[in-house]
């Protein structure tokens, strides 16, 4: 039995998106779209990014952008959408990491070939690495012709250990990349 069967989520999550007040005004008004990230070490690839089901995170996460000299965000607001997962490249199930798995040795495979040079990922907030593999998976499914993926999801353990040898930390969270503008049903206005 093939899991490719499996890979659509038949389910809705809530996102959270921490933006600009101007910005994420203007998004619940109809005026504009969110923008696709496509930086160079987005972990899930190119997409818009939403913090599942966590609208926390993504309050500290605009307060943060908003201390950062090269950020934009002035006044941190957080917008929430209904995100349809549609064809997912989910990290959380054996089937997308074994193609993330795969993907990442034929990357090798090139750079040893000495075709290019391997991103390497820097820290917890720069994988360029990452952000490769997954590219490359979503250009092998073009060439390919083979359904591309709407979205992307990971789960990603972050921040101190909640006591001595615990696995779990203050930080933990998943994260959506949204690639198909179709997945997001609707925008809504967080409750306070």
């Amino acid at each position: 039995m093939s899991s490719a069967r499996y890979a659509g989520n038949p389910f809705f999550v809530l996102g959270f998106h921490g933006c600009d007040r101007a910005v994420g005004e203007s998004v619940l008004a109809g005026e504009v779209d969110l923008q696709a990230s496509k930086n160079n070490h987005d972990w899930l690839g190119h997409g818009i990014y939403f913090w599942e089901n966590n609208v926390e995170r993504a309050k500290r996460w605009a307060a943060w952008l908003a201390d950062q000299p090269w950020s934009s965000v002035q006044d941190p607001f957080v917008i929430g959408a209904i995100v349809d997962l549609g064809h997912c490249l989910s990290l959380l199930q054996e089937d997308g990491i074994a193609l993330v798995t795969e993907t990442h040795r034929r990357v090798v495979a090139v750079s040893e070939a000495g075709r290019e040079t391997l991103p390497q990922n820097d820290g917890f907030k720069l994988q360029r690495l990452d952000c490769h593999v997954i590219q490359t998976l979503h250009r092998i499914r073009e060439v390919g012709r083979l359904a591309p993926f709407d979205t992307v999801r990971g789960m990603f353990p972050e921040g101190k250990r909640l006591y001595a040898d615990s696995g779990f930390r203050d930080q933990n969270h998943i994260q959506i990349s949204v690639r198909s503008r179709r997945c997001i049903k609707g925008y809504f206005r967080p409750i306070a």
